[in-house]
């Protein structure tokens, strides 16, 4: 197998233009050169989201890659260095919009399938991908919904790797073996407008919403633990005033939201926020949006396999780590599988002129390869 092949794939994908929740024929690309190695393919559709689910084999083990095709926009055209979507190689790095996050990593994963298949076309257990095109969004009809239809049928992933852009200087060097869990809430502190000059007849919100806010920032929710952080809040907007000088408000909107660890669960987020609230007896209306639980694979098979396969092809160990923001992993470590991500440098992701190092899909791919042979053979 041509390492050129990977390259050909990720240039492929790159060229069609799929920002969220668009897909643009990546799917169906991807199942075409799937079928043919034997796998069976399951079109997902939610409503405008586009899911690909494929499956090699029928019985357990089940080693699943989980990945996007959609991208977040290109920003304005006139400020790359050559058009987002018309892949382009210059000085060795492969540009494009999703050429790290995470077009490179689809193409690495399927040319390693390909490639392990060839060599162990009678591997133990099945091979899977798990793939969506509302990663980038709302995240709603996308890997939740694909989840939940294997859940109903008792179709189980035992070991998901995200091909997410963990690295940080150089391929490898960090996996993800977890991730935060995400909350937001919107507060609405309710006052009485009135005139400056007569407070008596006003109440003002944001003088009693102040020592309050002012809690929520000092307090400590947690300690973290060896995987962790502690859990941090923080005030993302706030508003309120009429834009007038002489008129007291008579509401304040605050948006803030937890980033918070296993030590957490957003129920006791909850309940401590709306004990500070009552505590400085504030009137008030408060809603909640949970993006997702943080989830933790400390240990098990797939670490195991992935660590191993990085220090014999890098000559570096991996450091795990459980930053960043929230992924679609999350989704899939409810249901028990262990997951784990690893991908490419993330220093470009979202950027103006993203790229991922050529050589480095090469590497990716390989070391896809050697992760599935620890595990399925």
């Amino acid at each position: 197998m041509s390492d050129s092949h990977v390259l050909a794939l990720a240039k492929d994908l790159i060229s069609r233009p799929s920002v969220t929740p668009e897909d643009h024929g990546c799917q169906q690309m991807m199942a075409d050169f799937l079928r043919r190695l034997g796998f069976s393919i399951e079109p997902m559709v939610f409503h405008d989201t586009t899911n690909l689910w494929a499956r090699r084999g029928n019985e357990g083990p089940v080693f699943c890659f989980a990945g996007h095709t959609d991208v977040v926009p290109a920003g304005p055209l006139e400020k790359w260095d050559s058009p987002p979507f018309e892949p382009t190689i210059r000085d060795g790095y492969l540009y494009g919009r999703g050429a790290a996050d995470m077009k490179g990593s689809i193409a690495a994963m399927m040319v390693a399938v390909e490639r392990f298949i060839e060599q162990h076309p009678a591997h133990k257990g099945s091979i899977a991908f798990l793939i969506t095109s509302d990663e980038e969004g709302p995240f709603i009809n996308g890997t939740p919904k694909v989840v939940e239809t294997l859940e109903a049928r008792g179709e189980k992933i035992t070991w998901c790797l995200v091909g997410e852009p963990s690295s940080t200087t150089r391929l490898g060097d960090v996996v993800k073996n977890g991730r935060r869990g995400s909350i937001t809430g919107d507060l609405k502190v309710l006052g009485i407008q009135g005139h400056v000059a007569y407070p008596h007849l006003g109440r003002n919100p944001i003088h009693q919403a102040a020592p309050a806010l002012a809690e929520l920032a000092a307090t400590q929710w947690d300690q973290g633990n060896a995987f962790f952080p502690p859990t941090s809040f923080q005030i993302a907007n706030i508003r309120g005033g009429t834009g007038a000088s002489n008129v007291i408000p008579g509401e304040l909107e605050v948006q803030f939201n937890f980033r918070f660890s296993t030590e957490l669960t957003d129920e006791q987020i909850k309940q401590q926020v709306s004990a500070i609230l009552d505590r400085h007896g504030l009137e008030y209306e408060l809603n909640w949006t949970l993006s997702g639980h943080p989830f933790l694979t400390a240990s098990g098979d797939l670490v195991a396999a992935i660590t191993a396969a990085i220090s014999e092809q890098t000559g570096h160990a991996p450091v795990l780590s459980t930053s960043g923001g929230t992924s679609d992993g999350r989704f899939i470590a409810r249901t028990g599988a262990q997951v784990v991500e690893l991908g490419p440098v993330n220093a470009t992701i979202h950027k103006l002129n993203e790229c991922v190092k050529v050589a480095d899909l090469e590497q990716l791919s390989a070391l896809y390869t050697d992760i599935l042979r620890r595990l399925l053979v």
